[in-house]
């Protein structure tokens, strides 16, 4: 993100140190993760080893506050990460949840020893983190949750499951979305920080699931039968889960906005390089007039995106980002991605449906982007209520 794309750009709010930053995670993951690619893909997640190094170059955690491990930095800080980690096609880490979602739950919500026992440990890659929201029975209506959390002494006993669950194979450390009071709706959902491990009783990891694309990134299900976490594991209170999230799903949104213009940027990228590469009727593609013509069209619709989201990451710092623009920006990037690496992979003929080129698994990484982080018909809903 801070490095300027071929048409210049580079946002008011960036400052050297992003620069270097960028620097930093494109050497990081270039080096040290994509040559694992076919080998992540094939087992159908990354290496635990590959948060351990991103945590020693300070890499995790970048928002959080110096004395519980992290950078000290704010969401431009993970922006400009998580950006570097798409333009480079680095799909296996999930940092995006990791490091912009549960950090800043912690952050948020979390008392000062829940701070000290678990973010040191995030920010290391010593631990790896997940949030519990969707389930098998519905996913962008999070008041009919029915994961129930019943409490036992200094404990609560958690019965239910979660699925789609991003980072569910390796994750040590789980944000849980759980009803502690089922006879209400929002007033009764909490939020509880589940230790996780293969040997505790009453937890069970599913299968990872087989997806279209994010071969490489886990997504698992979730099975709790009884699970007991200690009363001291609630993040503020029962009751304010509902809210809780409420007030961090514009920060989710953004991180998948990030997601979605980085990838425009890169298909628009390889497509021109291709274009300038490969001839047809005796020219190259490029000189083709249809060509240059859908590649100004990507270009633009590129450009007007990465503006939107700046000034939504600027919103964001501010602590002015209000749910709808959040959800706008969601909607708006994320079918922007879908048409330009559509678009993109055109031009590539045949060779942009075989999987050798990097815009064919951009164009099935994409899709989902459109469904996570509430599918961007919830967030027309969302918008047309401010209307």
């Amino acid at each position: 993100m801070p490095t300027p794309g071929l048409d210049g750009y580079a946002p008011a709010w960036l400052k050297p140190e992003h620069d270097d930053l960028a620097a930093l995670a494109r050497n990081f993951f270039t080096r040290e993760v994509l040559p694992h690619a076919a080998r992540h893909e094939q087992q159908g997640h990354p290496d635990r080893q590959h948060y351990r190094q991103a945590g020693a170059l300070g890499l995790l955690g970048l928002s959080v506050p110096e004395p519980y491990g992290g950078g000290g930095g704010d969401f431009t800080h993970e922006a400009v990460m998580l950006h570097e980690q798409q333009a480079v096609g680095e799909g296996s880490l999930g940092l995006a949840v990791h490091s912009g979602i549960v950090t800043g739950y912690l952050v948020a919500y979390g008392n000062e020893e829940q701070k000290r026992r678990w973010l040191p440990g995030l920010c290391s890659g010593d631990l790896v983190g997940a949030i519990g929201m969707t389930e098998p029975g519905g996913g962008s209506d999070l008041q009919e949750i029915t994961t129930r959390a019943i409490r036992d002494g200094d404990d609560y006993v958690i019965s239910g499951s979660k699925t789609f669950i991003t980072n569910g194979g390796l994750a040590d450390l789980l944000i849980l979305a759980v009803k502690t009071d089922p006879a209400q709706k929002a007033a009764g959902m909490s939020l509880i920080v589940c230790e996780l491990s293969d040997d505790a009783p009453g937890f069970r990891r599913g299968r990872l699931l087989e997806k279209i694309g994010l071969h490489a990134n886990d997504t698992a299900e979730l099975f709790f039968d009884e699970f007991r976490v200690p009363a001291a594991n609630l993040l503020a209170g029962e009751g304010q889960g509902f809210f809780q999230m409420m007030r961090q799903l514009p920060q989710e949104r953004l991180v998948i906005g990030v997601g979605a213009v980085a990838a425009m940027q890169r298909a628009v990228e390889l497509t021109t390089a291709y274009a300038k590469e490969r001839t047809a009727f005796g020219k190259p593609l490029i000189g083709h007039q249809h060509t240059r013509m859908v590649l100004a069209e990507c270009a633009t619709r590129t450009r007007v995106a990465r503006v939107f989201l700046d000034d939504c990451i600027e919103r964001h710092v501010r602590g002015e980002l209000d749910v709808a623009t959040a959800a706008m920006a969601k909607a708006w990037l994320t079918e922007g991605q879908c048409e330009v690496v559509d678009r993109c992979l055109q031009i590539f003929g045949g060779y942009g449906y075989t999987t050798e080129y990097p815009i064919a698994r951009m164009y099935a990484d994409a899709r989902v982007q459109k469904i996570y982080g509430g599918t961007n018909e919830i967030m027309k809903e969302l918008i047309a209520r401010v209307l």
